[in-house]
């Protein structure tokens, strides 16, 4: 794989939990010379709570699942026609703070929103990217050992009915909007391809490769 280019994963529709694990997996085992990577994934539905999450803003999950993980942040929905991307980032070799990295990420949605003349817009007080006041995008990352894991969740095409089952990222009446609501995208296929040139521009790489599996 050529130096300095972030290798992309299409994992397809998975469940939550064991990508999560892989992700863990991966992170304590790599090493200086391990390649960056992105996976791409559709999860059915489930709610996440962070690390310091409170459950009052768990309104009301009905059958939905709710699995406790050790990002940051507070509660969100993952379910299908949500584009996900996990960024498993060494950001000590790429010399690049958390902060930083989370403007980057920000910054490569608003673009790839900005092509689709969807004007979307982050806030300081609360990560993630909004259309107007509605949030289309939610951030969460983990670093561990100087890497990161977690990533990015984009509503493309989705039933967003769950959303109103919390407090969106523990903001109390927040709403949410996908693309395929403002004359964008309506499928996560359509919409990847574009959104890892935006992330490998705004984290700094000079290329993608694609695989297809986690090992």
């Amino acid at each position: 794989m050529p130096a300095n280019s972030l290798l992309i994963r299409q994992l397809g529709q998975q469940p939550y939990e064991p990508v999560w694990r892989q992700m863990q997996q991966f992170t304590d085992q790599r090493d200086e010379s391990t390649a960056d990577e992105t996976w791409l994934v559709e999860h059915p539905p489930v709610f996440t709570l962070g690390m310091n999450g409170k459950p009052q803003h768990l309104l009301n999950p009905g059958q939905i699942p709710v699995i406790k993980i050790d990002r940051g942040g507070q509660v969100t929905y993952h379910g299908p026609g949500q584009l996900v991307a996990y960024l498993l980032i060494d950001i000590k070799r790429r010399k690049l703070g958390i902060r930083a990295m989370v403007e980057q990420i920000e910054q490569a949605i608003i673009d790839l929103l900005t092509d689709y003349q969807i004007a979307a817009r982050s806030r300081r007080d609360a990560p993630g990217v909004y259309v107007a006041d509605s949030k289309i995008a939610a951030l969460g990352l983990r670093v561990r050992r100087g890497c990161t894991y977690h990533g990015l969740a984009l509503n493309v095409n989705m039933d967003l009915e769950p959303f109103s089952r919390i407090n969106p990222c523990g903001h109390k009446g927040m709403t949410v909007t996908q693309t395929a609501d403002l004359n964008g995208p309506d499928t996560t296929t359509a919409i990847a391809p574009e959104l890892c040139q935006k992330l490998a521009r705004q984290l700094g790489y000079n290329g993608l490769e694609f695989a297809t599996q986690t090992d």
